[in-house]
């Protein structure tokens, strides 16, 4: 029995790649490499495919033994969504109804999804709950709307087990150094100041310095990676124990702004770059933080790597080792 990663070669499917087999899964990465990385995939068995093709992800199911299925195989740049949204909706819900598919033809009836927190859109407060409105306010936030949707209905037609997570902000690295992250074009911010602080980057820019927080920037609900790996396994475990379907936002309900992620940067390396102070973004929130009670109390979850300073240690290990 194997656990097939979809998407397995970028950054936070290579994490999880990682937990499971340190828990004695065995798996089975698929990816296109459009924006993985094929040496992230040290671990499992690697198959170089595409969702649009459906020869591809039923070759997998017919070679090998899948017992559940992680979803990580999507686009996520929001801008890009929004002039290009054709290729989201394209990839995002297309070829996942491709892999579900495939999924019962097959006979495979649980599924680990990766959604986010843009399917929430402008909140109505903070911290952000489980049950609060869901309006998304770019076609990215959308297209994963559009997946909860159909796993819904794919569990009430079909007993098509599933389990939803809404990411927050990922960051930082694996704490081995072994993987971390690294997309083109990188647009998360704790990767962009670490570029400024290696000297890649002539200076790190923040987006309005007069929102309603504590300090003037925005804040943000960052995640480390291997916690959100270990949602997933905790995810996993909840359906092979005969759980229903459920949803669950994964952050570390503190939120921390983008000056002091830049503090905690300077902290972390102890050098000293260049901030510029330009004017806000479009439809940046003062605030996105979110309430993770529900996936404490149902799964048990629980960060480790919850102090920002930790987050930033483990991202420059890897950003200096692989990046400098």
């Amino acid at each position: 029995m194997a656990i097939l990663v979809c998407g397995g070669a970028g950054y936070i499917g290579s994490h999880v790649n990682k937990a499971l087999n340190r828990r004695g899964y065995e798996t089975v990465i698929f990816d296109n490499l459009v924006y993985g990385h094929r040496e992230a995939v040290k671990w499992g068995n690697f198959v170089l495919g595409d969702l649009k093709n459906p020869n591809d992800i039923n070759g997998v199911f017919e070679k090998y033994h899948i017992e559940a299925v992680m979803h990580f195989a999507a686009y996520a740049y929001v801008g890009e969504s929004v002039v290009d949204p054709e290729k989201y909706y394209f990839n995002n819900v297309a070829n996942t109804l491709n892999l579900l598919h495939a999924m019962r033809t097959h006979g495979c009836n649980k599924i680990i999804f990766s959604s986010t927190c843009a399917t929430y859109g402008e909140p109505e407060r903070v911290p952000i709950t489980e049950d609060m409105p869901q309006k998304p306010i770019n076609p990215y936030g959308a297209s994963k709307l559009m997946i909860e949707r159909i796993l819904n209905d794919y569990d009430a037609a079909y007993g098509l087990k599933h389990v939803i997570l809404r990411y927050f902000n990922a960051a930082g690295a694996d704490p081995e150094g072994e993987i971390g992250e690294n997309h083109n074009p990188e647009t998360h911010l704790i990767p962009l100041v670490l570029d400024a602080a290696a000297g890649k980057r002539s200076d790190i820019k923040v987006f309005g310095t007069d929102y309603d927080t504590r300090d003037g920037s925005c804040i943000r609900d960052y995640i480390h990676v291997n916690d959100l790996a270990d949602a997933h396994i905790r995810a996993l475990r909840h359906l092979e124990l005969g759980g229903e379907s459920d949803y669950f936002n994964l952050g570390n309900t503190c939120g921390t702004s983008v000056l002091e992620v830049i503090d905690s940067v300077k902290r972390v390396t102890g050098r000293d770059f260049k901030v510029g102070y330009v004017p806000r973004r479009p439809g940046d929130p003062a605030m996105l933080v979110g309430s993770s009670d529900k996936a404490r109390l149902v799964l048990g979850w629980e960060p480790k790597f919850a102090d920002i300073d930790t987050i930033v240690k483990h991202a420059w290990k890897w950003h200096e080792k692989h990046l400098g």
